[in-house]
């Protein structure tokens, strides 16, 4: 293709917006072009890059025998009622009436869509089983969209469905789906870990998470030095801290008059404390309409997907009326003394339970009560009360006795095992071998296509651009004629161009009537990993130009020799996908 007669839009200017390197080299290299929040349309260069990344994906997902097809983005919000999920997802999920008064909304995923379709389609377990897949747009309102296409409302996924008689035919495709994963991102090029992680509103028993580490991922991920362990912070275990030895000489506890002092940082300066001393109380309403009390030491933070397994259903923080209708205070002044008999469950943090002593909300506006001791002052055993793991890793914690390690990441893919939450929901069973009607077990495998070249540029730039792997830049190679007003130039280049693309090399031709100095930034700029340079100097010597991305100089060939040696060089950086 020639550049002279593409829309390749670069910029000089960092844009204002831009927060992190993969948003503004997308902008300037004209990969993409923003045109409301969260939405972006990708250009010629943006979309190759997806199209190549697509393209790995299809040809390993077929590979593995799953069969692709294209489901709605528009779908009726009752499917999404009959499995509760229209309630989980809340605000983000985007709805809207139409012209004959049915609600519907623009998909955030497909789950219910796949498994009604296979309720319709499937009867016996002799079908069984199946994995449906398909590459499509997703929409997802996010309150907070940033990052450019790393977290956007629009964007592309790939989403494969599984369905199974039984679990061994599930952790059979399982394995294979998290073995295809390896595969798809290798050939990306990216550097990428697998976490155990939490399965949030998707439900199911199990999942994993595909993860670039990376210093502006929003993710973290907690990991031993040794590699034995690794996990989201959503999902990351931490070992329960030695039970307590209350002092035999602990004062009686206190109530104290803490005035307009709800705020743990308040506290702890009214009170001449610190937040690890502190119990903070949170009141949440249970799905089920139940109460639950829990408690976590002041410096932590409580981790909400914890506690919806902890609970098997979701929970929100209560409103302020139902709080104030529980302990008697103002939200702020929770505590612990007394609670167990005002809540169903009350679930206690092992680092609180390992407080020798503490302070905390006195269940009375404006008061708290110092010397607090667990097991002394309230219980933290009994019908209705569990010690559990319910806060996030930090820095000091351990798993299995080894000291945790913390670092940030970008997810680009996770495979679940849904089991038959959505199966029974919607009515998806077979007849299995005995004869009997049973529910299908569900598995779930998506990768963000976006997220994939985002995060390879995010890993892959210096001070002049994007440096992309081979496999998914926008062209592999890039010819840049000189002196255009030289005809034995521009015939060298021309021919060298033309041999290259009948090699079956992806090749851009800079023919642009511009100056040397901007086709050079504009070819680093936009990051294609092999540059040759036609001009007149090194023509007159029989040679032209050839540049890595990565590499500081340019090499000379020989220009009879230059599509043979391109060819090794492309060679060699496939390999190593």
């Amino acid at each position: 293709m020639r550049y002279s007669q593409l829309l390749i839009p670069t910029v000089k200017e960092v844009p204002a917006d831009a927060e992190i390197i993969s948003h503004q080299l997308m902008i300037r290299a004209g990969y993409i072009r923003k045109l409301a929040s969260g939405t972006y349309t990708y250009l010629l260069l943006g979309w190759r890059s997806l199209r190549k990344i697509m393209n790995i994906v299809r040809e390993e997902m077929d590979a593995t025998g799953a069969q692709e097809i294209s489901m709605p983005i528009l779908q009726p919000i009752e499917l999404w009622q009959q499995t509760g999920r229209e309630t989980a997802y809340g605000p983000t999920m985007c709805k809207f009436e139409d012209r004959h008064g049915r609600m519907n909304a623009l998909a955030p995923t497909a789950e219910e869509v796949v498994t009604s379709l296979v309720a319709s389609e499937i009867n016996s377990y002799k079908q069984l089983p199946i994995n449906l897949y398909q590459i499509t747009t997703k929409f997802r309102d996010e309150f907070r969209p940033r990052f450019g296409v790393l977290r956007s409302r629009e964007f592309i996924m790939k989403d494969a469905y599984s369905f199974h008689v039984d679990p061994e035919g599930l952790e059979e495709t399982y394995m294979v789906m998290y073995e295809t994963y390896r595969r798809i991102f290798k050939r990306c090029g990216l550097k990428y870990v697998i976490v155990e992680a939490e399965t949030g509103e998707m439900g199911g028993s199990g999942s994993h998470q595909f993860t670039i580490p990376c210093e502006n991922g929003e993710d973290v991920i907690v990991y031993t030095e040794d590699g034995s362990y690794a996990a989201n912070i959503e999902k990351a275990d931490v070992d329960a801290l030695p039970a307590p030895t209350a002092p035999a000489d602990a004062p009686a506890p206190e109530e104290v008059h803490t005035p307009k002092v709800g705020s743990i940082e308040a506290v702890c300066e009214f009170l001449d404390t610190s937040p690890k001393e502190m119990i903070k109380t949170l009141i949440y309403t249970a799905a089920d309409d139940s109460t639950v009390a829990c408690l976590i030491r002041g410096d932590h933070e409580l981790n909400p997907e914890k506690l919806t397994q902890i609970l098997g259903q979701g929970a929100e923080l209560a409103e302020e009326s139902s709080v104030q209708s529980i302990t008697g205070a103002s939200v702020g002044f929770a505590g612990p003394v007394g609670l167990d008999k005002k809540v169903a469950t009350l679930l206690i943090d092992h680092a609180v339970a390992a407080l020798p002593v503490g302070v905390a909300g006195a269940n009375k506006t404006d008061h708290h009560i110092k010397n607090i001791v667990p097991g002394r002052d309230f219980p933290i055993a009994g019908e209705n009360i569990s010690v559990v793991d319910i806060r996030n890793a930090v820095e000091s914690d351990t798993h299995d006795g080894k000291k945790l390690l913390f670092k940030r990441g970008i997810e680009v893919g996770q495979v679940f095992k849904l089991g038959t939450k959505y199966t029974k929901a919607l009515g998806a069973t077979v007849i299995d071998e005995s004869g009997k009607s049973t529910p299908c077990l569900m598995g779930c495998y998506g990768i963000g296509i976006n997220r994939i070249l985002a995060s390879a540029i995010e890993l892959g730039n210096d001070k002049n651009g994007c440096i992309l792997p081979v496999s998914i830049a926008p062209f592999e190679v890039e010819v840049v004629q000189l002196n255009n007003d030289k005809p034995a130039v521009a015939a060298e280049a021309e021919r060298i161009y033309k041999e290259l693309a009948d090699s079956g090399v992806d090749v851009l031709f800079d023919d642009r009537d511009a100056r040397p100095g901007v086709k050079f930034k504009d070819s680093d700029l936009i990051g294609i990993p092999v540059r040759v340079v036609v001009g007149e100097r090194g023509l007159k010597e029989g040679n032209v130009e050839l540049k890595r991305r990565t590499d500081d100089k340019a090499i000379n060939v020989p220009a009879a020799q230059i599509v043979s040696k391109v060819g090794e060089i492309l060679a060699e950086m496939k390999s190593f996908l």
